[in-house]
């Protein structure tokens, strides 16, 4: 089926961060747009009240009158969807058009210079920081991002650009549906390996992805990752780091809250670059995010005003308290190296403050294959509250607990197992310097009362 032929477009799983997206550019096009999610939520609530029609109930009676002309009707769903799903079978009993949200921005990617961002994490903030620097530039982009910008208040950005920045998810190697002009690629530390298995298909599914990159185009690539690219011909090839590669910084200044360096640059440096967002690991992310907005034409003055003007994505680094007396800091980390870079961060921008961090792991599978490695991460912080485990789309799994990682915490730190319904009032009963709330989980949900508790203390 054509765009153009396109007349409703029907959501399974339509509360998801990346879905949400898709929904909200079929809004904007004047289309008939419903669906179906598991639970109400904030993001379910926005999207209600912007005219999408929305149910809660695997129900399919519930499925409007517009949404049930299979010529004119496109199905979207998450891969988190069961195949029975009864609303998902009985669109395939149908046989109308289905189609995985990552097939949808790759139809994307055919008809815009796709601009994507891969990797195991900082993908969403890297992408965030490009579609912001682009949007703002004389260039101008779409977007469909992981994560609510903070400039815009939205997870996706729409305008007549021939640019299109998409987040790259691997899970289930949905990455592989699309094709991109550029990609960054900012880390390959194994993950899902409940999809994958393996750490070696987990990388080969990054090599793929690297072939699908079109002639003509660039891949960007964090230097030193384990993984092979392997691109076709035609596609020029750079790395990147904080402090080594073809994109680094120089210069760093991090001092009274500001972090302001220099990018070095085979096309051109550019001075004096200020972090909006001012944290450590946003520098690697900035370097990202730069690279490939000055290869598609960014001019160095806009390449400053966008990262100086840069707010950051909601639960990454995200401030929800920030003065002398205390720090509440909420972070979507939920991969061991992701909470290790996040703990370094946070310590180099608040050194000789205690820094506590309270943490939900997120599946029983990532917990049962990483909780050394999680013990590893968490025992850099001075102090740790772990959560029960969230378990997304998963059953539990006998003897996965967050025991498992609290047992192999440092012996000498202080630590503490609570469940989620004690988190208030443990909060409560506790004085806290610098807090962090990390996880991928609902935990996030409470971060209001959190930050409120603290501010009376």
């Amino acid at each position: 089926m054509e765009l153009k032929d396109i007349k409703a477009v029907y959501f399974i799983g339509a509360g998801g961060i990346g879905m949400s997206a898709i929904a909200r550019f079929f809004l904007h096009k004047g289309l008939v747009v419903a669906g179906y999610d598991r639970t109400p939520s904030e993001l379910t609530g926005h999207l209600a009240e912007e005219g999408m029609l929305i149910h809660y109930d695997d129900d399919v009676e519930q499925i409007p009158a517009s949404c049930r002309d299979k010529d004119h009707t496109l199905v979207v769903y998450t891969p988190a969807v069961p195949d029975t799903h009864s609303e998902l079978c009985y669109f395939k009993a149908q046989g109308f058009e289905i189609q995985k949200r990552a097939q949808l921005l790759g139809t994307l990617t055919r008809t815009h210079k796709g601009l994507c961002v891969a990797g195991t994490h900082g993908k969403t903030t890297t992408s965030t920081m490009c579609a912001h620097i682009m949007h703002q530039s004389h260039l101008d982009c779409n977007a469909f991002l992981g994560g609510i910008s903070k400039n815009y208040g939205s997870n996706y950005i729409l305008s007549p650009s021939d640019y299109v920045v998409i987040e790259a998810d691997e899970f289930d190697r949905s990455f592989h549906w699309l094709r991109p002009w550029m990609s960054v690629i900012t880390a390959t530390d194994p993950d899902h390996l409940d999809i994958y298995g393996t750490k070696e298909a987990y990388l080969e599914s990054f090599r793929h992805y690297t072939t699908l990159i079109q002639p003509g185009g660039s891949l960007i690539i964090h230097r030193g990752l384990e993984m092979h690219a392997e691109p076709v011909e035609g596609v020029h090839v750079y790395d990147y780091s904080r402090d080594e590669g073809d994109f680094h910084a120089e210069n760093i200044v991090i001092e009274n809250g500001r972090i302001t360096f220099d990018l070095i640059s085979p096309i051109a440096d550019v001075k004096d670059i200020e972090l909006g967002q001012p944290m450590p690991i946003n520098i690697e992310n900035g370097i990202g995010a730069m690279a490939m907005a000055q290869l598609c034409g960014c001019t160095p003055d806009e390449l400053r005003e966008g990262m100086r003007t840069y707010q950051g994505v909601d639960r990454r680094f995200d401030f929800k308290l920030n003065d002398n007396r205390h720090v509440v800091l909420s972070d979507y980390a939920h991969h061991p190296m992701e909470i290790l870079q996040s703990i370094k961060s946070v310590k180099q921008l608040y050194q000789g403050r205690k820094v506590t961090v309270m943490f939900q792991p997120h599946l029983y599978t990532r917990t049962r294959d990483f909780y050394n490695d999680f013990a590893l991460s968490l025992s850099e912080a001075d102090e740790v509250v772990l959560c029960d485990i969230y378990p997304a789309r998963e059953k539990p799994i006998p003897g996965v607990t967050s025991a498992l990682i609290y047992d192999h915490l440092r012996q000498d730190m202080p630590k503490t197992m609570i469940t989620k319904d004690q988190v208030i009032d443990y909060v409560g009963s506790r004085d806290f310097d610098v807090l962090v709330v990390l996880g991928a989980g609902d935990l996030d949900n409470y971060i209001n009362q959190i930050t409120d508790i603290i501010k009376q203390k």
